[in-house]
């Protein structure tokens, strides 16, 4: 693919097929920063050649890519977007996979609710959730964390039932398995089975999740801690390889509800130039939400740290920025140099 790509006979359709199968593979081992650049390349050819049905594929991955890396900026801008392909048919093939982001986004952005009507009707089409188990099979987990929270257990078993049938229809598709068996896992609350998956798991971020997953399940054990110490420590190093920061964070903070405190702290993907080099990292994702209009308890559960914290971290933010207001931060956050870069290589 890279030599296709590369190739400038290459027609169309070849190039921008190339370089999106090159970026889904760079999203599946970690590499968030390949993927974004060879996803946005492949945008930009399909623009270029006309074949606009390939864009939502380009957006799919640019959207989980700038979720995992904590860019909410970025992760906004695609939600609506991923939807209206996914319910207009807008996209050439795989248009769950629109559905699936799209409600990722959603979910973050809202809560649960916000994204059920997209979780349901990705569950209940036999159609696209095979599509999806399919070419995604780590949304299997999800879908059933998903479904779970919305109160549906009818909905989680249907995906676990739909995974499992995958599963046994091909056998030596390692990924397949272990998505069923993180899957099944979740819905008996089986932190053993979540393990096994994880070990399972060829795509590392896959395999930190599972690890995450069987971490509460253990941490609910009181007699357990010292595994779930050590499945969130492998959870916390595998997001960190994996290029998630966002998801290691949020790992970092069950370790410190344990009483253990990771020596070192994955970075958020933020804003640079003049205007906020004076910010701290976690300053920086305080002011990337705050200008999305988020509260600051909204703030606190997307950066797993209290409201006061947040508010703590605003008042230095207003002075570093010398401004007065939340109003007058978006608008300065706005005339940050950079601060659309991904967004404008995805439009």
């Amino acid at each position: 693919m890279d030599e296709l790509s590369a190739r400038s006979d290459a027609d169309g359709g070849t190039a921008v097929v190339s370089l999106l199968g090159a970026a889904d593979l760079a999203f599946a081992r970690g590499d968030t920063s390949a993927a974004v650049d060879l996803a946005a390349r492949g945008a930009d050819r399909a623009r270029r050649a006309g074949l606009h049905g390939f864009l939502p594929d380009a957006h799919t991955v640019l959207a989980l890519s700038a979720l995992r890396q904590g860019d909410m900026s970025v992760s906004a801008q695609f939600a609506d977007q991923l939807r209206d392909y996914a319910l207009l048919g807008r996209t050439a093939h795989g248009p769950s996979q629109c559905a699936w982001a799209a409600a990722q986004l959603l979910e973050v952005r809202g809560g649960p609710a916000s994204a059920a009507q997209l979780i349901a009707g990705i569950v209940t089409d036999d159609r696209l959730l095979l599509e999806l188990l399919t070419s995604q099979p780590t949304a299997a987990a999800w879908l059933v964390r998903a479904t779970r929270k919305l109160g549906d257990e009818v909905l989680a078993r249907r995906v676990v039932a739909g995974a499992g049938a995958l599963a046994v229809r091909n056998p030596g598709l390692c990924s397949v398995g272990a998505a069923a068996g993180h899957a099944a896992g979740l819905l008996d609350g089986d932190p053993d089975g979540v393990l096994a998956a994880a070990a399972a798991h060829q795509d590392p971020w896959a395999a930190a999740s599972a690890a995450e997953d069987a971490g509460k399940f253990l941490a609910a054990r009181p007699a357990e801690r010292q595994r779930a110490v050590e499945a969130f420590e492998s959870a916390a190093d595998g997001y960190a390889g994996a290029g998630a920061p966002w998801d290691a964070r949020r790992v970092a903070s069950r370790l410190r509800a344990l009483g253990v405190r990771r020596g070192r702290h994955p970075q958020y993907v933020g804003r640079s130039g003049p205007d906020a080099s004076t910010l701290t990292n976690t300053e920086a994702a305080v002011a990337e939400l705050v200008s999305q209009g988020f509260t600051n308890s909204q703030v606190g559960e997307r950066l797993f740290i209290s409201g006061h914290t947040v508010a703590f971290h605003l008042k230095k933010i207003f002075r570093k920025m010398d401004v007065a207001s939340r109003v007058e931060l978006t608008r300065a956050w706005s005339r940050v140099p950079g601060a659309s870069r991904e967004g404008a290589r995805a439009s």
